[in-house]
């Protein structure tokens, strides 16, 4: 689930901090300075709190969309719980599988595994469970269609784009996929099916995350190295492949943007602001590809957290069925 994902997919909206010698981390917290730490601190770290709510705010959307008529608010209340568990579930288990990694990275190494502020075993109950209700709760709320997807989010995310990371540089490309799922998760919520307009929805966000996130793997390149990820700035030092990918990816994104409207999704206003949206996008992607610094990545980045909300936006407000 970006994204699932970020997400289930690799995590987006993360803050960008500059680059750094890696600070101590305390491995033997006591129970008592665990306590005096803040317990919803500490788990919203392991939820990963900031992904979570992009994942539930584009399921809100799809669901939206789906919907047809007067909104069933008791369903989307028990999608959005769903939803929430599954994610933060992914979101624990696969901490505890890069808590290894994670403790090797600046970006990450204050999260509660490396610090010793939970356990993995405590991280293994707690994510199961989160997961496995959360299924349950789609399955028997909602509808077994939407569990299904959601399922699915979650076996990607674990099991393919986590090992991924350290296999090939496509990682970006696989946890694309789980990272687009919740608007799709939120379309079969509200109508029972896969179909066209759930995918348009899908194909929005999972073009929209390559460019985020290789601006984020640009900062970070050099820590990804460390923690031996194999992201594409790592293997292509020159960033030529990588600003490619940002731009053809934006371009495909300005695309597919267009095609709630072609759908009849979505009306005239909305067609203009995603237009405009994304020739901006767009242009700060050839920014970055023409200048591969830092300072070009990082406007990247926050562009591509100013359009989503954005974009989103504009296709709540301009719904036409």
């Amino acid at each position: 689930m970006k994204a699932t994902a970020q997400s289930l997919a690799p995590e987006s909206g993360e803050r960008l901090t500059p680059l750094a010698t890696p600070v101590r981390v305390d491995q033997t917290l006591t129970p008592v300075e665990l306590t005096v730490a803040n317990w919803f601190s500490v788990y919203s770290d392991l939820f990963k709190a900031r992904l979570t709510l992009l994942v539930l705010l584009t399921t809100l959307v799809g669901f939206y969309m789906g919907d047809q008529g007067r909104i069933n608010y008791w369903l989307m209340f028990h999608t959005l719980l769903g939803t929430a568990l599954v994610a933060a579930g992914a979101s624990a288990l696969n901490q505890l599988l890069e808590r290894e990694y994670d403790g090797k990275m600046r970006r990450t190494q204050t999260r509660p595994l490396p610090t010793g502020r939970l356990q993995a075993s405590t991280v293994l109950w707690v994510g199961s469970l989160c997961s496995f209700m959360g299924l349950a709760q789609l399955a028997w709320k909602v509808n077994f269609m939407t569990s299904i997807v959601g399922a699915v989010s979650l076996v990607l995310y674990l099991f393919i784009y986590t090992p991924l990371k350290r296999i090939s540089w496509l990682n970006t490309a696989a946890g694309a996929v789980p990272g687009a799922l919740p608007a799709l998760m939120g379309w079969t919520a509200a109508t029972g099916q896969l179909s066209g307009p759930g995918w348009v929805l899908f194909a929005i966000l999972a073009f929209w995350q390559i460019p985020h996130f290789l601006a984020i793997a640009w900062v970070y390149r050099e820590e990804y190295a460390r923690a031996g990820f194999k992201m594409l700035p790592n293997v292509d030092p020159t960033g030529r492949r990588c600003g490619w990918q940002a731009v053809v990816h934006s371009i495909a994104l300005l695309l597919v943007s267009l095609c709630p409207f072609l759908l009849k999704m979505a009306g005239t206003g909305y067609f203009i602001g995603a237009l405009s949206l994304g020739l901006v996008f767009v242009w700060f992607a050839v920014r970055f590809s023409n200048c591969l610094q830092v300072p070009q990545a990082r406007r990247l980045f926050f562009a591509s957290i100013l359009y989503l909300p954005l974009l989103l936006g504009l296709l709540v407000l301009d719904k036409t069925k």
